[in-house]
């Protein structure tokens, strides 16, 4: 039997009687003994015994072959040896304790790849879901298209070319708040400031001129007075 196949079945299988924990790992990089090998866990002996025997069953009516069975006289641990493939079927305490996913856990196999769709199962889950039109996000929507967005041209008018001169004059002659306004001098006042000034500068050489000229004579005429 194809390995695909028989993993199908035995997955089947195991979930009929209720299996918890059911994990599927590819071993054929770690042995060349089996393919596959699969791990699910049992509540109770009367549990484990029930998965094995409809892994054995489900497999036979399948045309595969059982090559044996393990455990059955305790159910703690089944073991059902399938050729291509082995099915642990453990109790919690037992499985904890052992680890077998740390061992052969490598390349797990997802379940639901693990089924095939000819299945009832399997139908079901590939077939397309009805979807709601209801929804917005389930209803077909239009490719948004970029749209060009144009300014409307100024259109100008005659009394708008008058206006608009006028507006730029008047603009220009407002003072801003705060700015320091420059004040033209008079002329006359410009006049006097300019001669002061220069007289300022003149007064220096006059003095140097005065200071360097001779002292002038001082005739004192003595008087003889008269004898009485």
């Amino acid at each position: 039997m194809d390995i695909k196949k028989l993993q199908t079945v035995v997955v089947d299988a195991l979930e009929d009687v209720k299996g918890q924990e059911i994990v599927l790992f590819d071993t054929t990089h770690l042995t060349s003994l089996f393919d596959r090998i699969a791990v699910v866990s049992g509540t109770s002996n009367r549990q484990t015994k029930a998965l094995a025997a409809s892994v054995r069953d489900k497999v036979k009516e399948a045309g595969g072959d059982v090559v044996g069975l393990e455990g059955e006289d305790t159910g703690e641990w089944v073991l059902v040896d399938l050729g291509d493939m082995i099915v642990h079927i453990m109790q919690p305490a037992i499985r904890q304790y052992y680890r077998l996913e740390e061992i052969w856990g490598d390349k797990p196999v997802k379940l639901g790849a693990a089924k095939r769709k000819t299945t009832a199962e399997g139908l079901e889950a590939a077939a397309p879901k009805s979807k709601s039109k209801h929804l917005a996000a389930n209803q077909e929507q239009e490719e948004a298209k970029p749209v060009r967005e144009r300014k409307p041209a100024a259109r100008k008018t005659a009394a708008d070319g008058a206006a608009k001169p006028a507006a730029r004059k008047a603009a220009a002659k407002k003072i801003p708040t705060g700015g320091t306004v420059k004040v033209a001098v008079p002329k006359a006042a410009a006049a006097e400031a300019k001669a002061a000034k220069a007289a300022k500068a003149a007064a220096p050489k006059r003095a140097k001129a005065a200071e360097g000229a001779a002292p002038a004579k001082k005739v004192i005429r003595r008087i003889k007075q008269a004898d009485e």
